[in-house]
């Protein structure tokens, strides 16, 4: 189905609710199939605001032909509401919590699992991998954040910025100071900003979300931890040992999910599936909805595959 057919069709609206993992409130975005052969489970990338993939989840349960449940999980007090008293949290602290996400509420039926992940969400879904070898039986990173790039003069600077406490509580001020003009001037001073060529979900999701002293101030805080946690090697005994569940998108000009992850990938790992996205989209896909359309079919390509 072409993507201008696929977007005149309806689509069934994905469900939001509101879980306890752990002690701590966590936001939940599913479409439940009533006949499901897997379970598919997305982890965003930073921040990890569900929000903004509402229509590439609801793309990509059509694509699966409505055969498989699809749930997000967004990341702890990265949320609408400060459920977490503005306390930070480390990159290692939210992956036990997609590690106890599974644990809790997805190891009780007998549907085998799929992680999708996004950026450092795909670092997070190949840990819980790990945790989880038998349950979890493919995993796919999009534009994957995998290993700092000290390549990158961008995520350099990034690294220096993120590492100065006052300049990151000065920034999430600011940030938050725009979340409190009232919502339709919000909503324009991000649509005529940054969001120019964004769709309404992630506009939406940007002024209901991001514009928070909380969700900023971890946003930054769990970058800085990337930084600092990737800046070794990957495992690549494991990746090698788990080769068949693996599947990883690249974009052309992506300083996070680089060509040179890509390459050191396939020198590692040489029968490792890999692909390199060329159609001009950009990291944060998900902004779009052109975008978010195209990699929820190419995510469902990857399943069917397996499924083969």
């Amino acid at each position: 189905m072409s993507l201008e057919k696929f977007n005149c069709k309806p689509r069934r609206p994905v469900s939001f609710r509101l879980c306890n993992v752990s002690g701590y409130t966590t936001e939940v975005m599913e479409i439940l199939s009533q006949d499901p052969s897997l379970h598919v489970l997305f982890v965003p990338g930073n921040p990890g605001i569900i929000s903004f993939y509402k229509d590439f989840l609801e793309a990509l349960y059509e694509f699966l032909g409505e055969t498989a449940s699809v749930t997000a999980i967004g990341h702890i007090s990265q949320t609408e509401k400060n459920w977490e008293r503005g306390k930070l949290f480390l990159l290692q602290e939210q992956i036990d919590h997609k590690v106890d996400f599974v644990r809790q509420q997805l190891l009780k039926d007998d549907l085998p699992i799929v992680l999708v992940g996004h950026s450092i969400g795909a670092y997070m879904s190949m840990e819980t991998l790990k945790r989880y070898p038998e349950k979890v039986i493919y995993c796919a990173g999009l534009y994957p954040y995998l290993m700092f790039n000290p390549l990158s003069k961008t995520q350099i600077l990034y690294k220096k910025v993120f590492r100065l406490p006052v300049l990151c509580f000065l920034l999430s001020f600011c940030i938050a100071s725009l979340g409190l003009l009232p919502k339709c001037a919000t909503r324009l001073l991000v649509s005529k900003s940054v969001g120019k060529s964004w769709s309404a979900t992630a506009i939406d999701a940007t002024c209901s979300h991001l514009l928070r002293y909380h969700t900023f101030r971890n946003m930054l805080f769990l970058a800085l931890g990337e930084f600092t946690e990737l800046s070794g090697p990957l495992d690549w005994a494991f990746m090698r040992e788990n080769k068949g569940k693996f599947a990883f998108l690249f974009g052309v000009d992506d300083h996070w999910g680089s060509l040179e992850m890509y390459e050191e990938i396939s020198k590692q790992v040489p029968e490792i599936s890999l692909s390199i996205e060329r159609q001009g989209l950009i990291h944060n896909f998900c902004c779009t909805e052109a975008g978010s359309l195209w990699i929820a079919r190419q995510v469902a390509s990857f399943i069917k595959n397996i499924r083969q």
